[in-house]
């Protein structure tokens, strides 16, 4: 059945990424557009004001960076997108599903499909919208180069804790569940895990390095468009995986009662 499953989950996250390339390509793809404009533009201003300083040795500094271009901005706007988010959708398509295989049936009365949505959502919340709360993305020209590794590292830091919150709230609520009855254990796992994201949060550092000058409605634009996609990435998941999964798990009632 895990196989089965596996499978299911990656055709399911592949899905999902081919729905977030559309997305990211109608609605991202601008702002990233004006974002490397932008750059270009603040580049050649740089390079004007110590233009003069230059003037007796143009030849040490003559770098043609179009001609160092190894793939085409079109490539990477196209078929550089796609391949990326096929390829996250796939690989998040089999986690999921793995994570379903284990969570399946211990969440109540909870079928595939209420499960499989379930588990998008929490994924959802604790894997996009935390972390993009703390760290959000950035386009071109904003951030930067030396501090890549940090920012990726405190971005990750940010996820994991995140996922480990979410666990132990889960797990809180389930245990409480029997005392306080269901409602009330969700509502005090929910305030666990919020506790714990804004001590989290308010601990790490934090990263602003946004140049003067950029344009604001274009980072916000940017960074929508950057959510959107994860919005669509897990809601396609765990809707197309827990048709399929039902299929796998849960025959029809016509077969039920032939069998009955």
């Amino acid at each position: 059945m895990i196989r089965t499953l596996l499978i299911r989950g990656m055709i399911a996250g592949l899905v999902a990424g081919l729905i977030g390339f559309g997305f990211a390509r109608a609605f991202g793809e601008p702002s990233v557009a004006r974002a490397i404009a932008f750059e270009a533009q603040h580049e050649q201003s740089h390079e004007h004001e110590h233009g003069h300083a230059d003037a007796a040795a143009p030849a040490a500094h003559s770098h043609d960076h179009g001609d160092d271009e190894l793939v085409s901005r079109d490539t990477q706007a196209g078929l550089g997108i796609l391949t990326g988010i096929a390829v996250f959708g796939t690989a998040l398509g089999g986690l999921f599903s793995l994570v379903f295989a284990f969570a399946y049936g211990r969440l109540g009365a909870l079928r595939a499909q209420g499960t499989s949505a379930l588990l998008a959502l929490l994924g959802f919340v604790s894997v996009a919208i935390v972390p993009f709360l703390k760290y959000p993305p950035n386009p071109p020209a904003v951030g930067n180069a030396e501090t890549i590794g940090p920012r990726t590292a405190l971005f990750f830091g940010m996820v994991a804790i995140s996922l480990v919150a979410a666990v132990f709230a889960v797990r809180l609520q389930r245990r409480v569940a029997a005392r306080q009855g269901g409602w009330n254990a969700t509502l005090i796992a929910a305030a666990a895990y919020i506790v714990v994201i804004v001590a989290a949060q308010i601990a790490l550092p934090r990263i602003d390095e946004v140049p003067d000058g950029f344009s604001a409605s274009l980072l916000w634009n940017f960074r929508i468009a950057a959510i959107g996609i994860q919005a669509l990435l897990w809601t396609t998941l765990g809707l197309v995986f827990g048709a399929l999964a039902a299929r796998e798990l849960e025959p029809p009632a016509v077969r039920r009662m032939a069998t009955a």
